[in-house]
């Protein structure tokens, strides 16, 4: 008489209020707007500083800007490249490319021009909104590629476009008035024309009918690797459906929700796990365009904040302002986040302070951000959590494929419903991180972690080459290629280093060619990064070294490195 295999022993912290699987929506993302729409047409759903966008207004001005893309040529399918920090303009655009039945590719606001053509020329991109302040490097970027690779038309808003008339000065940070405030002037790009987004976002032209089906392709973000140049991820909609509606059901997720919304939308959290989620249940989202600790204070006395996702240097920054004590956290119900470890003694404060468990997740670009989660109500410090709604998660021996026993250490594989398709043209890539079991089809993370007793998933090491600073995850081989760039660089490896905030930080270890040996000086190699590449991948430190070590086969040693700055 054969026996029911045992329910998974994460199962007994599962939160009884939710089902271990869903069924979520056989529609496109777009759709989520749309009904959101007809359903609360004057409620809030986005608000910027002074500036309220209604849920009818929100949707009226993306059909909007949907019109003007298919006016200048965007067709279904076609990537378009959406570069900008949050802002309402950024939620306007990304939806009004997918009621084009068109893809959108997020980049990185942090990027140069020497990142961007990557961006430009891998998706065939000839369409790339953007704000002001970003525009220039854009067009240089476009500029920079032969006739015809470079964009056709690039769409360029101010955050001012987002913001209320009179909008009151003292809200925002005092550093950013330049920034934000500015009237940036129109680029010119060789063979792209260019366009102002209030022209855009009031397109009289009729709008296509929306064709897009759950397994069309809606989101190509990009990610890094231990080898080459960045890949793009293909989502098509219903990776992000599903954990768009997962991550609102897992939070307690309702039309009264009110969201604050830091953590960059550009990002495949921010994305999905916040903005997706947000619009799919009706709720409101309070955007804020960077992080800035007094700011995020009053945002959440102000609007009375009930979820907040962040990266856990956010919540300490806030905690340590010396205005903290005038703002009022009461109103929060759920917070919690990714991309590092929250420290045991912050996340007890919150606790007995406010009495909010902190509560991570992990998720990658591939899975559409969380795999796994926390259970709200029994999370476990410095822990990713359990398999996410719908998710089959294991730990394997990274050679044999195979389950390792309870406790020991292998490499985390994920199959479920938010897993994406493969990496935008390229097949040996995507051959190499799946692989079949049990009939199902699991994805390779590249990171080590242990599953304790509980069921919970715990991260060891990594398999793969990389730097987490501040939850910003930075691949060496993709900054070394940037600095070969430089002139007076003949070798370069990165490493990490400690970083008592950062949790890591980048280190260079450079040999300079000998025309340039000591004429160039370590803050030359950074500031020459610094204009080169996002500031996030810029070393903060800058060792000189006669040579770097060397396997036989010429391969440079990083563990090596690595080893001796560990130690």
């Amino acid at each position: 008489m054969s026996t029911a295999p045992a329910a998974p022993a994460h199962f007994k912290f599962w939160p009884k209020r939710l089902p271990y699987a869903i069924t979520p929506p056989d529609t496109s993302l777009w759709m989520n707007l749309a009904i959101s729409a007809m359903r609360y047409p004057q409620k809030t759903a986005l608000q910027f500083f002074d500036r309220t966008f209604t849920y009818a207004e929100l949707l009226q001005k993306a059909e909007r800007l949907s019109a003007y893309l298919q006016a200048i040529g965007v067709k279904k399918g076609d990537r378009v490249v959406l570069c900008m920090q949050n802002c309402p303009q950024l939620v306007i655009a990304h939806f009004a490319i997918l009621r084009a039945d068109a893809v959108v590719v997020p980049v990185n606001p942090m990027n140069r021009a020497d990142e961007l053509t990557h961006y430009i020329t891998d998706p065939d991109a000839k369409v790339a909104i953007t704000t002001g302040d970003l525009a220039p490097e854009l067009a240089k970027a476009s500029d920079a590629l032969p006739a015809g690779d470079g964009l056709s038309h690039l769409i360029v808003t101010q955050f001012t476009d987002g913001m209320a008339d009179g909008q009151a000065k003292d809200d925002i940070p005092a550093a950013w008035h330049d920034w934000l405030l500015k009237q940036h002037a129109l680029p010119t790009a060789a063979g792209a024309q260019t366009h102002a987004w209030a022209q855009a976002v009031v397109c009289m032209s009729s709008v296509a009918p929306h064709t897009a089906c759950a397994d069309d392709l809606a989101v190509l973000p990009y990610t890094s690797g231990t080898t080459g140049l960045p890949k793009g991820c293909m989502h098509p909609h219903r990776t992000l459906m599903h954990n768009a509606v997962a991550s609102g059901l897992w939070g307690n997720g309702s039309a009264e929700n009110r969201s604050l919304c830091v953590v960059p939308m550009f990002h495949i959290t921010g994305m999905v796990s916040v903005m997706h989620s947000a619009i799919y249940g009706g709720a409101m989202l309070v955007l804020m365009p960077r992080w800035d600790r007094d700011l995020a204070g009053r945002l959440i006395s102000r609007h009375k904040i009930t979820h907040w996702a962040n990266i856990p240097t956010m919540v300490i920054d806030l905690l340590a302002s010396p205005n903290f004590a005038s703002y009022d956290l009461s109103s929060i119900v759920a917070i919690g986040g990714g991309g590092a470890a929250m420290p045991q003694a912050i996340a007890q404060r919150l606790f007995e302070q406010y009495g909010l468990r902190y509560a991570e997740g992990y998720g990658l670009t591939e899975t559409a951000a969380p795999s796994h989660n926390n259970p709200p109500d029994a999370p476990k410090q410095q822990c990713l959590g359990i398999p996410f709604m719908s998710t089959d998660a294991r730990v394997v021996d990274p050679d044999t494929l195979q389950d390792v026993p309870q406790g020991e250490q292998g490499e985390i594989v994920v199959c479920g419903p938010e897993v994406f398709n493969g990496y935008w043209k390229c097949p040996e890539a995507t051959a190499a991180v799946f692989f079949e079991r049990d009939g199902k089809r699991f994805f390779r993370t590249g990171d080590l972690g242990r599953i304790d007793e509980d069921g919970y998933f715990f991260l060891t090491d990594r398999l793969k080459r990389m730097i987490n600073a501040s939850g910003f995850k930075v691949w060496p081989a993709e900054v070394e290629a940037l600095m070969f760039r430089n002139p007076a660089i003949q070798e370069a490896c990165i490493i990490s280093a400690k970083d008592d905030y950062r949790g890591e930080t980048v280190k260079a270890v450079v040999v300079l060619r000998a025309s340039h040996a000591g004429q160039v000086s370590e803050q030359d190699i950074i500031d020459w990064c610094r204009e080169h590449m996002a500031v996030y991948k810029v070393p903060r430190m800058v060792e000189f070294v006669d040579a770097l070590p060397k396997s036989g086969s010429g391969k440079v040693m990083w563990r090596a490195l690595q080893e001796r700055q560990n130690a």
